[in-house]
C-alpha cells in the first residue's frame, strides 16, 4: 500500500465512525488537495485490494474488516486523542470495593465510548449500554439484532475458555470467534482482579467506530482496575 492509500484509508475509517455514512472522493480530495479524479483512483485500488467497499446505494466508500485490520495494526499508542479527563474518571470510579469497582468501570467506558460495556466479575459476566448497542444504525434489522443477541448469549462462556493472551485484543467483524456475523468489533484487556489473573474488561460495538480512541481507553480500564486492586 501505498503511503497515500494509506492515509486515505486511515481517512475513511475515521470518517465513517463519525458520520455513519459512506465517504466520498470529493470530501477526501478537499481533505487532500487533490482532484477528485484522483481520490477515485486511489479508492478503487483501494476496494480491488479489498481494504474499502461501496455500498450498492452509495458513491461514497466504508471500510471492510480487512480495512479496519489494516488501520488498527498501524496504530501508534501515542495516537489517541482521548482526554486527560476521561482517563482521570477512569481512575477514579476503578477504586474501592473490587465489584463496585469493575462495574463502575464498565459503566465509565459505557459513557465514554458509547458502546456496550462489559467485564468478567468472578464467574458472572457484567455487562451495561445495552440500548447503546442496539441504539446504532447498523443494528436497525432485526436480522442483524438477532446475529448480536446470538453473540451476546455466548460470550460469558467463551471469555471463560479464550485464557486471552494479549493485554489487549481486538476482535473485528468476522474475526469475532463467536457472532461472526454480527457486524461488531469486540476490544478487551485482561487484568489480574481478587478473583483471577485472567479477568476481562471490554467493549463490544459495531465495526464502525473510534478505534484508537476506544482501544486506549480499555487499555486504561484495564490497567487502572490492576492499579487499584494491587494497591
Amino acid at each position: 500500500m501505498t503511503d497515500r492509500q494509506n492515509k486515505i484509508l486511515q481517512a475513511i475509517v475515521e470518517q465513517y465512525a463519525e458520520v455513519a455514512s459512506p465517504v466520498g472522493s470529493s470530501l477526501l480530495a478537499k481533505v487532500f488537495n487533490v482532484s477528485s479524479a484522483t481520490i477515485r483512483a486511489e479508492m478503487a485500488e483501494l476496494e480491488r485490494k479489498g481494504y474499502i467497499d461501496q455500498p450498492h446505494t452509495s458513491a461514497g466508500r466504508i471500510p471492510t474488516d480487512k480495512g479496519y485490520r489494516y488501520y488498527v495494526n498501524h496504530l501508534n499508542e501515542t495516537d489517541s486523542n482521548t482526554s486527560n479527563r476521561a482517563e482521570k474518571a477512569i481512575a477514579t470510579r476503578a477504586t474501592g470495593v473490587p465489584e463496585m469497582a469493575i462495574r463502575n468501570t464498565v459503566d465509565t467506558l459505557v459513557e465514554l465510548t458509547h458502546n456496550l460495556g462489559l467485564a468478567t466479575i468472578g464467574d458472572q459476566l457484567y455487562m451495561s449500554g445495552l440500548s447503546n448497542l442496539f441504539g446504532q444504525p447498523e443494528f436497525m434489522n432485526s436480522g442483524q439484532v438477532r446475529e448480536v443477541a446470538s453473540l451476546l448469549d455466548n460470550l460469558e462462556p467463551w471469555l471463560k475458555e479464550a485464557a486471552l493472551n494479549e493485554p489487549l485484543s481486538v476482535y473485528i467483524g468476522q474475526e469475532n470467534p463467536i457472532g461472526r456475523s454480527a457486524g461488531c468489533t469486540l476490544i478487551v484487556s485482561k487484568f489480574s482482579s481478587s478473583y483471577s489473573d485472567h479477568s476481562y474488561i471490554g467493549v463490544l460495538g459495531p465495526t464502525r467506530q473510534s478505534y484508537r480512541d476506544v482501544m486506549s481507553l480499555v487499555s486504561r480500564a484495564g490497567k487502572a482496575l490492576e492499579e487499584s486492586m494491587y494497591a
